[in-house]
């Protein structure tokens, strides 16, 4: 049955997911400029990301939709297991959303100009007036329902266990006062790990669970801190023990 997928992935999926990914970025481009970005900016990325999954046949598993509100902009935060925990989240986290991502993206051909069209917020930290524009960029997008999806670990982890967080995401929603989403993905690492260069993906099981959201606390800077640690913890807790951070002895 492994040898059936590997062909199955050269010959037909790697293919089709080529025509895909090209077919998405120019249609979310030319989409956004013709106008209502707010479709163009959303739809054909969402359903990329389902597609992806579905042809390379991989089983996916979402929990907690239940946890969110309607018309409710959110920050979510997810433990960046492997290069599918954006396809999950594109194609089944169910909510209008914006990535945010590093200012190097942008670079990517195709893909960097289509997710600049579609209103991701790329992080400028070259001095206090990117930053500052950054905020203000996310503050004029992050209304009505529409939220925002980041990795606080910076980068996907080696291990599969989960990474310490950075503070940037948890920053942006202290200064909007927008509640903290946490969502624990796993299932990636095995499916498409860091170390793995090249290569086949492996048939394994993507479970997408969204937990209960943490509420603005307050503008007292140590209140931002606190929030970031509860994010941490409820991610860690909803992790099998191999995904888990290890603590610091």
């Amino acid at each position: 049955m492994i040898l059936f997928y590997w062909i199955y992935q050269l010959f037909i999926a790697l293919p089709l997911l080529l025509v895909l990914s090209i077919l998405t970025a120019l249609v979310t481009s030319v989409g956004c400029l013709l106008g209502n970005a707010h479709f163009w900016g959303y739809y054909p990325a969402h359903i990329w990301g389902w597609l992806f999954c579905r042809i390379m046949l991989l089983p996916v598993k979402v929990e907690g939709r239940q946890h969110l509100k309607e018309n409710t902009s959110y920050v979510f935060v997810a433990n960046h297991q492997g290069a599918f925990d954006i396809f999950l989240i594109l194609g089944f986290l169910g909510r209008h959303f914006k990535w945010m991502m590093k200012q190097s993206l942008r670079k990517i051909p195709l893909i960097g100009r289509a997710c600049y069209d579609a209103g991701y917020i790329f992080v400028d930290k070259s001095g206090p007036k990117k930053i500052k524009a950054t905020i203000d960029r996310a503050r004029s997008i992050l209304q009505d329902g529409t939220s925002m999806v980041v990795f606080p670990e910076g980068s996907r982890t080696h291990t599969g266990h989960m990474n310490k967080f950075k503070k940037g995401a948890f920053q942006l929603a202290h200064q909007l006062q927008l509640p903290i989403a946490p969502v624990a993905i796993t299932g990636s690492f095995e499916v498409l790990p860091r170390t793995r260069k090249f290569g086949f993906i492996t048939w394994h099981r993507l479970t997408l669970t969204i937990l209960p959201p943490i509420p603005p606390k307050g503008e007292e800077p140590e209140k931002m801190m606190q929030m970031m640690e509860e994010a941490f913890q409820a991610i860690n807790q909803a992790l099998p023990e191999r995904y888990k951070a290890i603590t610091e002895s």
